[in-house]
């Protein structure tokens, strides 16, 4: 009799113990499978400044919205490249935020008491190209006599 206890609490015991491991390897499954599902989204647009305090206020303003994962304000080219999960956010808030901090985008103008906010080497020509290539920037001649 006690053999027979003993072999059915070492079976149960056992059971216990697979089910237990079970359970763990669909929850790991489900946490992977989830990560998977957030889609990114690649985004460029020109944004107006001059030097590399523009490029830390610019890109600041950027990644401080809620979903951003990056932003790169490139000064020659006048343009912001990042990436974004459009799930918490989208373009337009972005541009806003931009804005909010005294730059103008292509789609939305610079807050005009933030832009008065800005150090002197900041201060740019609200009617400066945006979102250049190099190539475009260099041929430009169209501001000057040859």
């Amino acid at each position: 009799m006690k053999k027979v206890i003993l072999s059915i609490a070492v079976i149960a015991a056992l059971g216990l113990t697979s089910c237990k491991n079970e359970t763990k390897k669909e929850t790991e499954t489900t946490t992977t499978e989830m990560s998977k599902d957030i889609a990114m989204t690649d985004l460029s647009f020109g944004v107006r400044g001059n030097c590399g305090m523009c490029k830390s206020t610019i890109e600041k303003a950027a990644n401080g919205v809620e979903g951003v994962a990056s932003a790169n304000w490139d000064v020659d080219k006048k343009k912001i490249d990042m990436s974004f999960d459009d799930t918490k956010t989208d373009a337009m808030a972005i541009h806003k935020a931009i804005a909010a901090s005294g730059y103008d985008t292509e789609k939305v103008a610079g807050d005009e008491e933030a832009y008065d906010g800005l150090p002197g080497c900041c201060k740019y020509d609200h009617e400066m190209m945006m979102n250049q290539s190099t190539e475009d920037k260099k041929d430009d001649h169209s501001k000057h006599d040859h």
